[in-house]
């Protein structure tokens, strides 16, 4: 019986017709298989650059001016190349350097200067003065960070900022260190902040906004 199984088999034609084979080929191409093993738009667009420059490199420089000129050609896109990485790479990397940090004086805070300023103002129009002081500091370090007047890395302190934006900023070094005094009065030893104390640091911010400091100081951690 086996026998006359496979004589039937061996009698079959196994040469498909048109719509069979095209149904067989799309079967067989829909394997993931295939699709795994195909080339990304990234290999594509390596590919083209890397042959487009091995066309010109392997130019014979041996055949008058028209040689000349590939291989002149090719050197030109290779120096084009490396110029648009130092325009356009550099520039980002030197930003992501100059950003304030997120963590000021010990507290995650990503907002910016003009942000923390308009948070100070509405704690100071609820009268919520402890509030409206810390925010108002925090908005003064982050405003000359981003003007790269004095950085404040994570663990400086609110004194050592003091010191170090009073250097920058000398005819306002003794407003700077009382105005530090009042952010720890309020945020450490829980002593009540004042009108007083918030419109000071107000003017203060205000001050330095409009000044021209002497020289970038980064803070120490300590002090």
């Amino acid at each position: 019986m086996i026998a006359g199984v496979g004589r039937i088999l061996a009698a079959t034609p196994v040469t498909p017709d048109g719509d069979e084979a095209r149904e067989w080929a799309e079967r067989e191409l829909s394997d993931p298989a295939y699709a795994e093993a195909q080339p990304t738009a990234f290999d594509r667009i390596a590919r083209a650059i890397l042959e487009f420059l091995g066309s010109l490199f392997s130019t014979d420089v041996s055949g008058g001016w028209g040689s000349t000129f590939a291989l002149i050609a090719a050197i030109a896109v290779a120096a084009l190349i490396i110029v648009a990485l130092l325009v356009w790479g550099l520039p980002r990397a030197r930003r992501r350097a100059a950003a304030p940090v997120a963590t000021l004086f010990g507290e995650s805070d990503e907002r910016g200067a003009d942000d923390l300023r308009r948070a100070a103002a509405s704690a100071a129009d609820a009268g919520r003065w402890d509030e409206a002081l810390i925010l108002r500091f925090r908005a003064l370090a982050r405003g000359l960070a981003e003007r790269g007047a004095v950085s404040t890395p994570p663990g400086a302190t609110v004194h050592a900022f003091a010191r170090s934006a009073g250097r920058v900023f000398p005819a306002a070094a003794d407003e700077l260190e009382s105005a530090a005094s009042a952010f720890d009065d309020v945020r450490y030893l829980r002593r009540p902040g004042s009108r007083d104390d918030y419109e000071q640091l107000r003017r203060l911010d205000e001050q330095l906004m409009a000044a021209r400091p002497v020289a970038p100081v980064r803070v120490g951690a300590s002090g």
